[in-house]
């Protein structure tokens, strides 16, 4: 059987292009699957699709590709399914006309699908119209009737009646379209999202870390969880929340967390895929929506282990959770004061976020994408007996219920007919397919890592790991023999374990490779699987032979595995900044070798890259408990008198001495590669006599942090506190 699904665009990371992934790969393991992307964005997905699933797209999107479309005649004229709203009306980025009306009509006319499947209200209503006979028609509500403005859900409403079936992802959802519809022929019925369990190592629950993830739009009540989290914050002290996605509210998100004074301790991570890593990393799971019409995101979090806070709204939290079993139901009546109260609970208790932990775990089960595709194949076999009945090809076995029937037991190649090819021969056992190599890299919590090198995709013959650094002069690197046997635990993958005290690498970012030791071949770069930092939370650098370091895992834009490193003699790690009126105070403390009494004398050093007549030297407090510990304060004025030009940048160092050479001060330890995105503080507008100022400490490239001064623009009021998101 061949299944198609149509969807608006496969290169995203939403919740419905996740949905539409699991549940192709799933179906690929028995029929032959077809995703149709109606705009292509991009050259790759940024989930990637299960290899046997096509995946094809109608309308290029891609500005720099030579048949890109967004301009084609036919985008000037009226787009006619539903062009009083949906994506007709509301889509800036990807808006619908003519030309989509043209390729989606023309694709649905000449698919050879025996099954298609659209996902979303515009779709849904292309398939209604536009759609054959011959294929079942299945659309899919991946919001909720509720989620619709009322001209919108009258549209899908009645698209539905074109439809054989139609698929909301909870009971209560399907419940309001029955009572909506209650004459429609077509089938409407709750099939949940699937979502398969991860490969990531689960959470210890002990990061003393709370995630939430999603769209950053208003319905998913960030501000709500940002409120909760500021009134349990200082009882807490320990504990830091992460807003992963991208999305309108962040501007909003932004201004709110800064006005709270919460900069320091709540950050908004921007898109992650995949998500499952991050969740891996939680010790609270997060949910705040007014409304859910599934929540993927809280079965993702169930299977890595992380207990999950969810308001009970409707429609999709109450029929995953069973309250104070598998999770946490907080009442929407409740407001931020019953969140909070969830909130201070479970960061309290240990012992309980274990529970509800394991019990998330075993519950996220049910929603596995082979489970949630058998319950899709039921339905198909059940819209097919009525046509397999009426068809007068029943008797010559051509009917599309026999083509069903016949298909489930085994995957069938080929789409329209049933007929096998004869078997491809098999390959010469001295070839190996032409596959790049994949590995997958773990960070441990004793600053090692660990990578397991795909035993399927490597190259014949005896191997090297090599680490080269990126656009090294000196062209250093490190070899280490790729074992000759997998391990008995784990016989999918050769391990080889990565440690600062045993290998010495620079600072900087070495890109991955294996290599033969017979020298024979070129050097195969490694592709990134699962990057796993979740060890890394909190992490501190590591002190071995007489340096400091760290070293994190991560994937490169383009999907190879890489290394960041950090090697000093010394450095100092932020642990908090606080911003006032007109300054900074930052804490941190001195990792070196020796730091007994080190700090007697010491200074900061704002290092300014105009020059040395620029500088300015801060005193250091020394504090309490445990050694090394200091605190500095930057007043913005003083660097106002040393201004230079447009933009001022002073990097912050500390001095031990006067002989001694100057400390780097920053963030190089954790589990974040990049700062500069993530640790974001707010900017203080200043006064000054022929323009303002606008002061900022930001973390640079290398994690190091700096002090900007540059200046503001006009519509800025002198004393303003300004969000900064441009950086």
């Amino acid at each position: 059987m061949k299944i198609a699904f149509l969807i608006n665009n496969a290169y995203g990371i939403g919740g419905t292009i996740r949905a539409t992934v699991n549940l192709s790969g799933a179906f690929a393991a028995r029929h032959d699957v077809e995703v149709v992307s109606v705009h292509q964005v991009q050259d790759e997905p940024a989930i990637a699709f299960d290899a046997r699933v096509k995946l094809t797209s109608l309308i290029d999107m891609r500005e720099e590709s030579p048949t890109y479309e967004g301009d084609h005649p036919l985008t000037r004229e009226r787009c006619t399914m539903f062009p009083d709203t949906g994506a007709a009306a509301n889509s800036a980025r990807l808006p619908y006309s003519a030309l989509q009306d043209e390729r989606i009509s023309r694709w649905l006319r000449d698919t050879d699908a025996d099954v298609v499947i659209a996902t979303r209200p515009d779709l849904n209503g292309y398939l209604a119209r536009d759609g054959r006979r011959r294929y079942l028609r299945v659309g899919q509500e991946h919001l909720s009737l509720d989620a619709h403005n009322p001209t919108l859900r009258q549209h899908q409403n009645e698209a539905v009646a074109g439809l054989d079936a139609f698929v909301t992802v909870s009971e209560a959802d399907a419940a309001q379209y029955r009572q909506a519809l209650p004459n429609a022929s077509s089938r409407i019925l709750c099939i949940p999202n699937s979502v398969p369990e991860p490969a990531v190592e689960p959470s210890e629950r002990d990061s003393k870390l709370i995630v939430a993830a999603g769209r950053l739009v208003s319905v998913k009540r960030y501000g709500r969880l940002i409120d909760a989290f500021a009134k349990v914050a200082a009882a807490h002290p320990d504990w830091t929340l992460r807003l992963y996605g991208r999305g309108p509210e962040r501007p909003k998100l932004r201004h709110q967390i800064d006005e709270l004074g919460l900069y320091d301790r709540i950050s908004l991570m921007g898109p992650a895929s995949p998500i499952e890593t991050e969740w891996a990393k939680g010790a609270i799971a997060a949910v705040t929506s007014d409304r859910e019409s599934f929540g993927m995101t809280i079965v993702e979090a169930m299977h890595c282990g992380v207990p999950v806070i969810a308001t009970d709204c409707p429609h999709g939290p109450a029929e995953i959770i069973e309250h104070e079993a598998d999770g946490i139901l907080v009442p929407l009546a409740s407001g931020t004061h019953g969140y909070a109260a969830a909130l201070d609970r479970l960061m309290a208790d240990a012992r309980l976020r274990d529970r509800i932990g394991s019990a998330g775990r075993e519950r996220a089960r049910a929603y596995a994408p082979a489970a949630i595709a058998r319950r899709y194949e039921t339905l198909f076999h059940e819209l097919s007996a009525p046509r397999h009945r009426r068809s007068a090809r029943a008797a010559s076995g051509g009917s599309l219920w026999t083509r069903l029937r016949t298909a489930l037991p085994t995957r069938p190649v080929g789409s329209a007919a049933n007929s096998q090819p004869a078997p491809a021969p098999a390959p010469s056992p001295d070839l190996k397919p032409l596959v790049r190599p994949v590995a997958l890299a773990r960070a441990a919590a004793d600053g090692s890592m660990v990578v397991r090198l795909d035993a399927a995709s490597l190259p014949p013959g005896r191997l090297d790991f090599l680490a080269r650094l990126r656009r090294d002069p000196k062209g250093r690197h490190i070899r280490v023999p790729v074992p000759a046997e997998t391990s008995a635990l784990d016989q999918n993958h050769f391990h080889i374990v990565l440690d600062p005290r045993e290998h010495e690498l620079a600072e900087g970012r070495w890109d991955c490779y294996v290599v033969r030791q017979d020298g024979a071949g070129k050097r195969a770069r490694l592709v990134g699987g699962l990057t796993e930092q979740a060890r890394a939370v909190g992490r501190r650098p590591v002190l071995a032979d007489g340096h400091v370091a760290a070293w994190l895992p991560y994937t490169t834009t383009d999907g190879f595995l890489a290394l960041r490193a950090w090697q000093r003699l010394a450095h100092a790690e932020v642990a908090a900044i606080a911003i006032g009126h007109d300054h900074a105070t930052v804490t941190a403390r001195l990792f070196a070798p020796d730091v007994r009494g080190s700090l007697r004398g010491a200074t900061v050093v704002a290092v300014s890259r105009e020059g040395e007549p620029h500088d300015f030297t801060r005193p250091v407090t020394q504090l309490a408990g445990e050694d090394g510990c200091f605190e500095f304060t930057l007043p913005y004025v003083q660097a106002l008198a040393l201004r230079s030009g447009a933009r001022d940048v002073w990097d912050l160092r500390l001095r031990l001495g006067d002989t001694c050479r100057p400390i780097p001060i920053g963030r190089i330890g954790g589990d974040i590669v990049d700062r500069k995105k993530t640790d974001v503080l707010p900017a203080v507008l200043l006064p000054h006599e022929q323009h303002a100022t606008r002061a900022k400490p930001f973390f640079t490239v290398t994690n190091d942090l700096a002090l900007s001064l540059r200046t503001s623009g006009e519509s800025e009021e002198t004393g303003q506190l300004v969000r900064d998101q441009s950086r």
